[in-house]
């Protein structure tokens, strides 16, 4: 009987062995359909992040091709260009007719203070200075400049006139500046130099009486 029992244990035992063998033997292909669903998803992420990327890509390099077409305005000629003109600031002319003037009437191409050098600059600056007076009359100090520039140029122009009669005359012409020569102003002493001076006389005192 107690024999029986020991082969009845023995057999229980290697019975119990081989499902646990069994068992370990089974394990690894239970864990296989996870890794492979794992594996399934990080190959769609990858695919999306590819995609992804190829459209932030494509996208700036529309951008960037955006930037290099040219518009039907800026194939145009002249017309376009008259109107960028138009559109341009009074003081950016002012300063491009300024240079060109300035350039006209140099006397060599190194001249930067001769009399007709200045007197260009100095008409075109007068010029845009009043029409910028029209459009802001109280502009008081615009208007003091304006004046100190007017005599200014006067000034070089009796100078002018003094040194050379020719070259006045033909920056007078070209520029058409009105201008008195020194000779046709009368002096102070020419216009009032007939009447007796008063300056010792008694005329507007009020005599005391005694």
């Amino acid at each position: 009987m107690a024999t029986f029992s020991r082969c009845t244990l023995l057999v229980v035992l290697a019975t119990a062995s081989t499902s646990w063998m069994g068992a370990q033997a089974f394990a690894p292909s239970m864990a296989a359909p996870r890794t492979s669903a794992m594996n399934a998803v990080a190959a769609r992420s990858s695919l999306y992040l590819t995609t992804l990327d190829d459209e932030v890509t494509s996208t700036i390099d529309e951008a960037e091709a955006d930037n290099f077409l040219l518009e039907a305005s800026d194939l145009l000629d002249d017309d376009s260009s008259s109107g960028d003109e138009e559109s341009l600031p009074a003081s950016y002319i002012s300063a491009q007719r300024i240079a060109s003037l300035r350039l006209t009437h140099q006397r060599h191409p190194t001249d930067t203070g001769s009399p007709e050098y200045q007197i260009a600059g100095m008409t075109e600056r007068i010029a845009h200075l009043t029409s910028h007076l029209k459009s802001h009359p109280k502009d008081f100090s615009t208007r003091r400049g304006l004046v100190a520039l007017v005599n200014k140029r006067r000034r070089l122009l009796n100078y002018l006139y003094s040194e050379d009669e020719t070259k006045y005359a033909e920056i007078i012409r070209a520029l058409g500046i009105r201008h008195k020569v020194p000779g046709s102003v009368p002096s102070k002493e020419d216009e009032y130099g007939e009447f007796p001076s008063q300056k010792g006389g008694k005329k507007g005192k009020s005599k005391m009486k005694k």
